[in-house]
């Protein structure tokens, strides 16, 4: 083809009576180098084309109609994330469901369910006591009394006092107001303290039940479920308490170093005696019914501000809207009575010669 290009090139200069130059003769053969330069080209690019063809193992229309629907699936994963508001679309399809209060406005909490909240079950005896039988008993009732006391160190009950006959009114006016805020914070201190504590021992024991069970090919009757809620709601406890008092760092460097002995040593406790680990837990809830009744007279006496409720208890305890901090300390101290009743049933149990999967479990027994 080349070839036939140059020569009716040659042709037509001759039509014309013109000689040939050999500029001209140059020019043409240029022409046809360059010509037959890309006919190799492409011929290699053919082969090159064909060779690609049969190696690949899919079809050329094929990865186009998969390019396209990648291309189409980027497009609608584009704008389906530009719906969103703050979230991202998950790339496993794990989206959380629009969730609802009774009253139609949006749940806000992440860490608990509508379908996990309660009313509190008031009718329960905070009075009711365990007394002590045997050695084991007795141990444990003393343990408890022992721990309770650097926790009363630490956190001193009374306020600080002055004497207000010789010092100016407005002097009196800040000294009670100051007085008062110190109460309600040593109050709420100690009361976050005494949950990081009671949150442990449902955990450890929920935790060990469980992997008893994976050992034994065995069910627990109930019992894992039971233990891990108690955990859990001790943990609501406290979560509650920290909206009402904001812990301090050296608070918070005391709740580590604690967490971190009491967990290994009630951990190592339960795997030696399940009895004697509930039966201490029993008496850790009669002290925790014991502070938060007194923390209830200090605020229907008027020592400490009956100030509004958080809206994470309100939601938690299906309390009214215009619940105050009365209402919400009454709520915990009716858990802490029923976290009493179930370990000192769990140890019974024990003592019984039995199996807690032996009894029912207290599930939803708050």
């Amino acid at each position: 083809m080349n070839r036939f290009i140059v020569r009716s090139v040659m042709q037509s200069h001759l039509s014309h009576g013109r000689s040939i130059s050999n500029g001209h003769v140059c020019s043409s053969a240029i022409v046809e180098r360059s010509l037959e330069l890309s006919g190799q080209h492409n011929v290699v690019t053919l082969v090159r084309f064909e060779w690609r063809r049969m190696m690949s193992s899919t079809p050329a229309s094929v990865g186009n109609a998969s390019s396209g629907r990648e291309e189409k699936m980027e497009n609608s994963v584009t704008e389906e994330t530009k719906g969103k508001d703050s979230s991202a679309l998950s790339y496993w399809g794990i989206s959380r469901p629009k969730i609802t209060r009774t009253d139609g406005t949006d749940w806000p909490w992440n860490c608990f369910m509508p379908w996990e909240t309660y009313s509190a079950e008031l009718s329960i005896d905070l009075k009711k006591r365990h007394v002590p039988k045997n050695f084991v008993d007795k141990f444990a009732f003393w343990t408890v009394k022992l721990l309770r006391l650097p926790t009363d160190i630490f956190f001193q009950w009374h306020a600080r006092t002055h004497d207000l006959h010789i010092v100016p009114t407005i002097t009196v006016t800040m000294d009670l107001i100051y007085g008062f805020l110190e109460m309600q914070r040593r109050y709420g201190s100690r009361a976050m303290m005494l949950e990081t504590v009671a949150a442990v021992p449902g955990m450890v024991g929920g935790m060990l039940l469980h992997l008893k069970s994976l050992r034994k090919f065995q069910q627990s009757g109930g019992w894992i479920k039971a233990l891990l809620e108690e955990a859990e709601n001790e943990r609501m406890h406290l979560m509650t308490m920290v909206e009402l008092v904001k812990p301090k760092w050296y608070e918070r460097l005391l709740v580590l170093t604690v967490q971190g002995v009491f967990f290994n040593a009630f951990f190592v406790l339960y795997m030696l005696s399940p009895k004697l680990a509930h039966r201490i837990v029993g008496y850790l809830e009669e002290e925790a019914i014991h502070s938060y009744t007194e923390y209830l007279k200090d605020i229907e006496s008027g020592a400490i501000e009956n100030v509004a409720a958080p809206a994470i208890a309100i939601d938690y305890w299906r309390l009214p809207k215009d619940a105050r901090l009365k209402e919400v300390i009454t709520v915990i101290c009716a858990d802490e009575a029923h976290h009493r009743d179930v370990n000192h049933f769990a140890s019974d149990i024990h003592f019984a010669g039995k199996e807690l999967k032996a009894a029912p479990a207290p599930l939803g027994y708050h």
